[in-house]
């Protein structure tokens, strides 16, 4: 089984990269922020990310889905986000992290739930506004650094997935893996 996590700043193409390597017969399992941002928004919460228990609800919402996949014997998977970037949100929203985060990073990283090696997805140089990303290009400049720094701080080695077209950066991704397939 290998748990890869697919990171990158908002706005930076991950979720294509995702939707492409799942027609090409990956499992993929979605990001928990901004599903839980689209939650909140449906229950009349316009800023849920400024909640005290906004951090532990992703974190809750990230360990179900990764509980649920199980264990999937020689099936490559690919996460969209990890407990790693709930980390690096929250020190972008500069909030102290709360202990349900680390102990989930301590878990994540005691039992090797995901694979040292990410694919970190960089910016395209611009920010499309959704309802729940409201990030200017600045912001994300900033976001994608705390990201990459705090990935660093755990002892992941990060791939970078360069801005290019769709196809190459599946490729970059692809061929990634098969080299450590072969590896192992």
């Amino acid at each position: 089984m290998s748990n890869f996590i697919l990171t990158g700043t908002p706005g930076s193409g991950k979720t294509a990269i995702l939707r492409q390597l799942e027609i090409h017969g990956y499992a993929v399992v979605e990001e928990a922020a901004t599903d839980v941002i689209a939650l909140h928004h449906a229950l009349g919460h316009r800023e849920p990310w400024r909640d005290p228990d906004f951090i532990d609800r992703i974190v809750d919402l990230q360990r179900k889905r990764q509980l649920a996949v199980g264990p999937m014997i020689h099936r490559t998977t690919f996460f969209d986000r990890s407990p790693v970037c709930t980390l690096a949100l929250s020190r972008h929203l500069a909030l102290a992290a709360p202990r349900p985060l680390l102990d989930e990073i301590d878990r994540v990283l005691t039992d090797h739930v995901y694979e040292r090696t990410v694919f970190f997805v960089r910016s395209q140089g611009f920010v499309q506004a959704t309802a729940a990303r409201r990030i200017s290009l600045e912001d994300s400049h900033v976001f994608e650094q705390i990201h990459e720094d705090t990935y660093r701080s755990l002892g992941f080695e990060l791939i970078a997935v360069a801005p290019d077209r769709l196809p190459a950066r599946v490729a970059v991704v692809e061929d990634v893996v098969e080299g450590l397939r072969r590896k192992s």
